[in-house]
């Protein structure tokens, strides 16, 4: 036997062991994963109905075709469920920015330098401690509501503090950590309790707030009340005249393509669109809010009639014009929606301020979820990813930044920042799938998709349509379309997300 049928011989005993060693995973994936798959891609095209289609009424599969996706366009449930999914994805950005912010107070060097600054900083914190269970002691000798649970928060909190002091930067970056392997179960039905409206330790920490407020707002004129209403929306006015400058000049001077600047544009102007729906503002203030459009009109349109000092391609910086408008939209809409409460305000505190029925409110049950979201995400794996790249910034980049008189946050924008943007680029891409992909643990848990479908995303949806109901050929189709729009959403982001990152 030659020596080269010989090492085909071995080489071919290599392959059948590696793939001997591989057979359980290659098995397991063709069950559980791909050949469900290619099931659910046949049912989308077919009426399987588990209320028809059983062992006690036979009756024959039909194949529909593409009729499931166009009842899907058309069915007004689908397209709720989807502005819902939406809507929680709007806490994305505050997510990332907590990670941020969370990592970079984590990657500070907390042990105090010498020894009598560390026993200085131990003592401070027993200080703190001590004082902050005896204010808690003198409110329940006093009569105050303080319950069990309120106790035991202050305890866990004196408890960080301390540990956090005596154990270093470890024990708070495991803290923080702690929401992300919880189970999430438990973590969900811990945060329905803290939702109670009745017994709740949210609403009991707010109800002596709220009833401050209220008698502040009654001793305050109510047209004084409208006028900062008003001067929320002038200042959405000026944010968004600020904006659409900055799309101008960097259009103008050929950082932005034509095509990148029009995304941008919209997602900045969405707040002044849904305000006419939104506000019960009097005339006045939408002859306001009109007056603000033409001056966005005199002062933008002249700039772009000059035409450009340098060209470049048409999705050029797609993805920085997008990220800007976004922000400017969430600005835009906080605003807003400052604007609106500081209108009713009055009206509110005549019959008395209370807290929010949070998960039983159909306006609240959203932001409750996306609260306990944001807190979740917080301490999530984006936190050690931040932490990873933060070790990872030379130092020589910071000393340099120094030298030249940077401040804190020129340090930032201008060194830390570009030097994340591979890290970041990774987490806008996986929050986003999560985002399109997420909600139905926290939905089954906490809300069962009420009120009223106010917490039903499309993943909580396909669960409904094929499990409760048993339409399993209109779920698949509607798990496929969701599919799609992730594969669309990570293209897009892959297509013009990622141009800069490695500048």
């Amino acid at each position: 036997m030659s020596k080269s049928t010989t090492a085909t011989s071995r080489e071919r005993t290599r392959t059948f062991q590696g793939l001997a060693f591989l057979a359980p995973n290659i098995l397991g994936f063709m069950v559980f994963t791909f050949l469900p798959l290619i099931f659910s891609l046949v049912l989308a095209f077919s009426d399987w109905d588990l209320r028809i289609h059983n062992m006690f009424r036979d009756d024959p599969i039909r194949w529909t075709g593409f009729e499931h996706f166009t009842r899907l366009l058309n069915d007004p449930d689908f397209w709720k469920y989807l502005r819902n999914t939406l809507f929680l994805m709007m806490g994305i950005p505050f997510g990332i920015a907590g990670s941020l912010a969370a990592a970079t107070m984590l990657s500070q060097d907390l042990s105090g330098g010498t020894r009598t600054s560390r026993t200085r900083l131990v003592l401070l914190s027993l200080a703190a401690s001590a004082v902050l269970m005896l204010a808690m002691g003198i409110l329940l000798l006093a009569g105050m509501n303080i319950g069990g649970l309120q106790l035991l928060l202050g305890g866990l909190a004196c408890s960080i503090l301390i540990g956090g002091t005596l154990g270093g930067i470890t024990i708070y970056r495991t803290l923080f950590f702690l929401p992300h392997f919880t189970s999430g179960v438990a973590t969900f039905l811990l945060w329905k309790k803290l939702y109670s409206p009745q017994t709740g330790p949210v609403n009991a920490a707010l109800r002596p707030v709220l009833d401050s407020l209220g008698a502040a707002v009654n001793s305050i004129p109510a047209p004084l009340l409208t006028t900062l209403a008003v001067l929320c929306i002038i200042s959405m006015g000026l944010l968004l005249f600020k904006g659409l400058g900055f799309f101008s000049r960097c259009w103008r001077e050929g950082e932005t393509g034509t095509l990148s600047v029009i995304p941008g544009v919209i997602l900045s102007l969405l707040p002044l669109m849904f305000s006419f729906r939104w506000l019960g503002l009097p005339f006045g203030a939408i002859g306001l809010l009109l007056f603000a459009l033409l001056g966005l009109g005199a002062f933008i349109l002249p700039r772009l009639l000059k035409g450009r000092e340098f060209t470049c391609n048409r999705n050029e910086s797609m993805g920085t014009s997008i990220l800007v408008g976004a922000l400017l939209m969430v600005a835009g809409f906080m605003f807003l929606g400052l604007g609106n409460v500081l209108y009713a305000l009055p009206e509110m505190a005549e019959t008395g301020l209370t807290p929010p029925e949070w998960l039983t409110d159909y306006n609240w049950a959203k932001p409750a979820i996306m609260i306990m979201a944001l807190w979740m995400a917080i301490g999530s794996n984006n936190m050690l990813l931040y932490l990873a790249g933060l070790t990872n910034i030379p130092g020589e980049l910071y000393e340099a930044a120094d030298i030249d008189g940077a401040t804190g946050l020129q340090r930032f924008w201008n060194v830390t920042w570009p030097q994340l943007a591979p890290i970041t680029f990774f987490i806008v891409i996986m929050s986003v799938i999560a985002g399109l992909q997420g909600g139905f643990e926290m939905a089954r848990t906490m809300t069962q998709g009420g009120p009223a479908g106010a917490t039903t995303t499309l993943s909580y949806y396909v669960y409904t349509e094929g499990f409760e109901t048993g339409r399993l050929g209109y779920a698949s189709a509607v798990a496929w379309t969701l599919f799609l729009m992730v594969l669309t959403a990570t293209l897009f982001n892959w297509k013009f997300g990622s141009a800069r990152t490695n500048d």
